[in-house]
């Protein structure tokens, strides 16, 4: 397998980072069956998981089971996952996915419930206290099947556990905003009118954004969509993103791009993050990844000089909710060993452990944590934040990746660079989106 990565268990063990106490007793005997066993994971570039492959030794160290990472771009990751899920026995044990993929994973039948595994009295850990995990990250990123066939209710199942989560959150420099005497916006109207000024009085962009064609572009889209009262569809799927409220969430992002720094219609999550690490960008709406790299001196010259609000207002507050969790694979060949890491590394231990090396919380209780608060005050705004999460925030759907990245992503990136109005991009993408759900049997043709 190209770029894989072993890990070794000799000389890695973090004795700060560990799970604590000694394996003793029941846990001693769910991990001898697995001894020598390796779990192959497959896992993307992203900051989260760098984070979480300096775990990786100790439980190797804990539980004498190996671990091999293939780390991919997110694109090639899940074009690889497909191609391995289709095999008779694929390469992979353990997978790493948006959340955007889970529909279209379930419907293929390629990821396995998880029920049977966590009620497995063999498997299970009795102190791993399920009901810690934030309940809307479990509802996001690991259901399927309920209402609307992604969120919580009746007829949901659980396929996947989330581990990489995200909650946007709004992020300022603190300094700047001192120096020139500006306040953060709570409301989308002061918002709009402040970022011109933002940009003329610092000489910097005001906000950074994600605006690359595809998935990028409609994420920060969906960002203000929702505060401002859009959906992508109707409660009987006709699409309605061409709305008022679709429209002005366009030509929102529109000035953002036009008041940032130089290149928001090119910027993926990464340039876009990058921009305000590195000093750039004054303002910043987006993954509460940003926590951990604020902090981490080799990627950032802010820290120190941000602070953090929840999203302006515009009809009601509203946030995204979503990023990455860990599924097990149908054709998996060491499926009980891949729980036994899934379950490891959503332990509260490993939670705490992660977020100390600049990964994301998944946990109340490192949420609440009175020494992580103190290292990460911005906690406190996320544990806000995430009152207004909204698990409809986009259609999970398993056609949502073709819509997302073949239809809305071309939209509004044709806006973003000018090539057409707000409403002529969005209206125009209203056929090919009612084809789409037409051919997946939510519309009538």
């Amino acid at each position: 397998m190209q770029r894989r990565q072993l890990i070794q268990s000799a000389g890695g063990a973090l004795g700060l980072m560990g799970a604590g106490l000694p394996l003793v007793g029941h846990a001693q005997d769910r991990f001898a069956k697995y001894k020598g066993q390796t779990v192959v994971m497959s896992i993307p570039a992203h900051p989260h998981y760098d984070a979480m492959v300096k775990l990786l030794p100790e439980f190797t160290k804990q539980t004498g089971i190996k671990v091999e990472t293939d780390r991919l771009a997110v694109p090639r990751m899940k074009d690889k996952q497909l191609l391995e899920m289709a095999k008779p026995t694929g390469d992979y044990d353990l997978i790493c996915y948006v959340v955007m993929w889970k529909g279209e994973y379930v419907k293929k039948n390629l990821i396995r419930e998880l029920d049977p595994f966590f009620k497995n009295a063999a498997l299970a850990d009795p102190d791993y206290e399920f009901n810690d995990v934030v309940r809307r990250y479990v509802d996001n990123i690991g259901l399927v099947g309920g209402p609307k066939g992604y969120l919580p209710g009746p007829g949901a199942k659980l396929y996947g556990m989330p581990y990489g989560a995200e909650t946007s959150v709004m992020a300022y420099r603190r300094d700047l905003f001192t120096k020139h005497d500006l306040k953060p916006p709570e409301t989308y109207d002061e918002f709009e009118k402040m970022l011109p000024i933002v940009k003329q009085k610092t000489g910097l962009g005001a906000m950074t954004s994600r605006g690359q064609a595809g998935h990028q572009c409609v994420h920060a889209w969906l960002l203000h969509l929702n505060p401002l009262g859009g959906k992508v569809f109707d409660d009987k799927w006709n699409p309605i993103f061409n709305n008022e409220a679709g429209v002005k969430a366009l030509k929102m992002l529109k000035l953002i791009s036009d008041t940032g720094p130089v290149g928001v219609p090119g910027y993926g999550q990464g340039e876009m993050l990058t921009s305000f690490l590195q000093g750039q960008s004054v303002m910043y709406l987006d993954s509460s990844l940003v926590f951990g790299q604020v902090s981490n001196p080799a990627v950032s010259k802010i820290d120190k000089l941000v602070s953090y609000v929840v999203h302006p207002k515009g009809v009601r507050y509203s946030s995204q909710s979503g990023g990455l969790g860990l599924a097990i694979p149908k054709n998996a060949k060491n499926a009980d060993a891949g729980f036994l890491l899934m379950q490891w590394l959503t332990s509260k231990a490993q939670d705490k452990a992660v977020c100390m090396l600049g990964g994301v919380p998944t946990r109340n209780s490192t949420l609440s944590d009175r020494d992580m608060v103190l290292r990460y005050p911005e906690y406190i705004t996320l544990r806000l934040q995430l009152l207004y999460s909204d698990p409809d925030w986009r259609p999970i759907i398993a056609e949502w990746d073709e819509i997302n990245i073949q239809a809305l992503g071309v939209a509004v990136s044709e806006a973003l660079t000018g090539k057409k109005t707000p409403e002529e991009a969005l209206n125009g993408m209203v056929p090919k989106v009612t084809d789409i759900m037409k051919r997946g049997g939510y519309l009538k043709s």
